[in-house]
């Protein structure tokens, strides 16, 4: 059975029960005894156990099903090849190490559409806790305006109304966005993946360009949201900027974990006096941010 590295990873990312650090630690392993893709589809459920340490539902679903992950893997990709969309895993040389130099937890496999060079430009982002007041979301707008001007990228998710405010600031501009998403491309953009996400961003820009933007998930193209994507789009979204804005942070929450994370990270982390933690998070090294 014939099949590339980049059909394994998408295989494996594709196995109930298969994670990505599972697939960053077959990777890694093959690498490091010489072992062929077609000598690992070969192996049994009890060498997959020892050696790579599945699980043992994991191993079985594998072993089992072997050809047909591998068959629905190659299908996918002849779909994605249309559309030039990229598979990256936490083995490969071009994995974005700012994810793995805040999260400690990265996702082991990545799928990008689009612009790839924003991967390489000064990145921030803007957060806020849910239900931000609407002072709070106006202040989110102005931020990113300011980042904009500033020629940074911003990077920001896609369905939360914080996430919404932020991502049409920068098409009024003519700028692009790195979009974290927590569903695959075409649940996200259609069949077609040309349309956008934003009904507010419809003013400026009708459809989705992938010439201009970057969109990246960890979620299969083809899949839809699962438990924890929240959390998960956020840690991205934070570890994937060189600075960061948290406007509402409450308490014991996910902005106040990302918020710590980052400056352990040594990134620039700026805290609004919306927040609730603003002096806590003041005390660790964050920047007050003026009022709006």
């Amino acid at each position: 059975m014939a099949a590339s590295r980049r059909t394994l990873v998408v295989a494996l990312s594709l196995t109930p029960g298969i994670g990505g650090r599972t697939v960053t630690r077959v990777l890694t392993r093959n690498d490091l005894l010489g072992r062929s893709i077609e000598e690992f589809l070969a192996l049994s459920e009890e060498a997959l156990r020892e050696e790579y340490r599945f699980t043992a539902v994991a191993a079985r679903e594998w072993a089992h099903k072997t050809s047909v992950r591998v068959s629905d893997a190659e299908a996918l990709l002849r779909r994605l090849d249309g559309y030039d969309i990229g598979v990256v895993s936490a083995a490969d040389a071009h994995y974005p190490r700012r994810i793995e130099a805040m999260d400690p937890d990265p996702p082991g496999v990545l799928f990008l559409y689009g612009n790839t060079r924003l991967l390489e430009g000064r990145t921030f982002c803007v957060m806020s806790s849910r239900k931000s007041p609407p002072e709070a979301l106006e202040q989110i707008e102005k931020l990113v305006e300011e980042g904009v001007l500033d020629g940074r990228i911003l990077v920001c998710g896609h369905d939360t109304p914080e996430y919404k405010r932020a991502a049409v600031v920068p098409l009024r501009w003519g700028a692009p966005r790195l979009l974290v998403l927590d569903q695959g491309f075409f649940e996200v953009f259609g069949e077609n993946l040309d349309e956008e996400p934003f009904r507010e961003a419809r003013l400026w820009r009708y459809k989705f360009d992938p010439k201009t933007d970057l969109a990246l998930t960890w979620v299969g193209p083809e899949g839809g949201y699962h438990p924890n994507s929240n959390r998960i789009r956020d840690r991205l979204v934070a570890s994937l900027s060189h600075s960061l804005d948290f406007v509402c942070v409450a308490p014991g929450g996910n902005m106040e974990r990302l918020a710590k994370q980052a400056l352990r990270a040594g990134r620039l982390v700026r805290v609004s006096e919306f927040a609730e933690q603003k002096e806590s998070l003041a005390a660790l090294g964050a920047k007050e941010l003026a009022s709006p």
